[in-house]
């Protein structure tokens, strides 16, 4: 079986040395044994750091992604959490694009004070309220 020792695996997935050693310590990924002090690893592990990496720009926790991998090492990813994730992506969507409207706004505003604007008091007041990027409820059905 063909083995990548730690520096072919840090070359070819751009993961530094001390982040693989990190990742083996939390028991995301696993080296099969040693050649002299150089960890070995099975092709696999490239795949596995892709969908780490993948969790991570998504915004997952270390913790949340080990949960995604049974103990043999193939994804198990719970399709609730993926919902829940993108559901609080959509959130921070909304309040940041929100934000770069207000900017913009405030950059062009010809108000001479922003705090006589009133579209610059209604982003504040939202803002205040916490209403820009909260999540969205639906008023109970009624019987």
């Amino acid at each position: 079986m063909i083995q990548l020792d730690i520096g072919e695996v840090v070359q070819r997935s751009g993961v530094p040395a001390s982040t693989l050693r990190f990742y083996e310590e939390k028991g995301l990924i696993s080296s099969r044994g040693r050649r002299g002090l150089r960890r070995q690893f099975d092709p696999g592990v490239l795949d596995r750091l892709a969908l780490i990496a993948l969790g991570r720009a998504a915004g997952f926790s270390l913790d949340d992604i080990a949960l995604m991998f049974a103990p043999g090492g193939q994804p198990r990813i719970d399709r609730q959490m993926l919902v829940a994730k993108a559901e609080e992506l959509d959130r921070t969507i909304r309040k940041l694009s929100t934000m770069r409207d207000g900017l913009r706004h405030a950059a062009a505003c010809p108000a001479p004070n922003h705090m006589e604007c009133p579209t610059f008091r209604r982003i504040l007041r939202a803002f205040a309220s916490g209403t820009i990027g909260a999540r969205r409820t639906r008023a109970p059905q009624e019987q």
